[in-house]
């Protein structure tokens, strides 16, 4: 099933150990999603996103995070494509 990415936003921050920006979108116009952590890869070739958590006592709760590879790589493929036009206009 394919879904709907829309109002995909972007927020560089200053880099902080791979971490460059955060982003949001709209799912299938009926779920907003934010705090998308976007992170320079190690060998500098791409990016990779991770999903908000949140620490409580040891252990990290998952927030929210696409449960199908399907899903996952059309919001990677629609917020790391907007990463990479703003990238390009500076």
């Amino acid at each position: 099933m394919k879904h709907q990415i829309t109002e995909v936003q972007i927020i560089p921050i200053k880099p902080n150990n791979g971490l460059v920006a955060f982003a949001s979108c709209v799912l299938d116009e009926a779920l907003y999603i934010g705090s998308i952590a976007i992170h320079q890869k190690l060998d500098l070739l791409g990016c990779r996103l991770t999903y908000p958590t949140k620490k409580v006592l040891d252990r990290d709760l998952h927030i929210f995070h696409p449960i199908n590879k399907e899903l996952s790589k059309q919001i990677e493929i629609e917020i790391l494509n907007k990463y990479s036009e703003l990238q390009a206009r500076k």
